[in-house]
């Protein structure tokens, strides 16, 4: 009798879920719907265990957790999409510099690509020499200059001689931004997916947003990234 009840509350929760998640994008829906059966499947089995069961308990107790994620065979389900990926790095690339964000740590570093300083990392060359170099190079990338100057030596603005460094401009763009350059930019490879695409934004924009101290150039290269490639999932 008691088996039949839990039986009953399982079938009701699963109609529940379906009906709550009716409005929802299929990818999300299919993903919680997983977790929530992968829940009710451990429960049935201990309880099923409890009851001296085992012979049930074990199978129905395993496959609850491959729907959570939990066994090496799991099923992709909740904790394969809401757990963030490790070793993500974007890279934003000018006439003269190409910078690199490391997603996990929030590093920030890269390296000069032409002029009298190319082929040196950014880190090695002294602050009074990259203020030097900034005020030589185009504006797109003195605007990356700076975004790295504000992440290596917050306040290098209030000791900056008015003409020794990088000045204030509004950066013109290269061009068009291509579908490569943003799956750069938001440190994912070519064809990922649109969950994919919309987390590395939201993590990027927590240490990139202006709001935050980031660089206001940055956080509107990863906005224009993050477009490009919805609209590409859109089509």
């Amino acid at each position: 009798m008691a088996t039949l009840i839990i039986g009953v509350l399982v079938l009701a929760l699963v109609l529940w879920a379906m009906k709550s998640f009716s409005g929802v994008n299929p990818r999300i829906a299919a993903a919680w719907l997983k977790g929530i059966g992968g829940i009710a499947a451990v429960v049935v089995a201990v309880f099923l265990g409890l009851r001296g069961r085992i012979d049930m308990a074990i199978p129905i107790g395993i496959t609850g957790l491959g729907l959570l994620g939990w066994l090496p065979w799991s099923i992709p389900g909740i904790s394969a999409r809401t757990q963030k990926s490790t070793g993500q790095i974007s890279r934003v690339r000018s006439a003269f510099i190409e910078m690199e964000l490391n997603h996990d740590t929030g590093a920030m570093g890269g390296r000069i690509l032409a002029g009298p300083l190319e082929g040196r990392l950014l880190d090695s060359v002294d602050l009074p020499t990259l203020m030097s170099f900034g005020a030589e190079i185009d504006e797109e990338s003195r605007a990356l200059l700076m975004a790295y100057l504000d992440r290596r030596q917050p306040g290098w603005r209030e000791h900056a001689e008015h003409d020794a460094g990088p000045r204030e401009r509004r950066p013109t763009s290269s061009g068009k931004m291509t579908e490569e350059e943003a799956y750069q930019i938001l440190g994912l490879q070519p064809g990922a997916g649109a969950d994919d695409v919309t987390r590395s934004h939201r993590s990027l924009m927590k240490k990139l947003h202006p709001d935050q101290g980031g660089s206001t150039y940055l956080a509107a290269r990863v906005n224009e990234a993050k477009d490009i490639l919805l609209r590409r999932h859109r089509r």
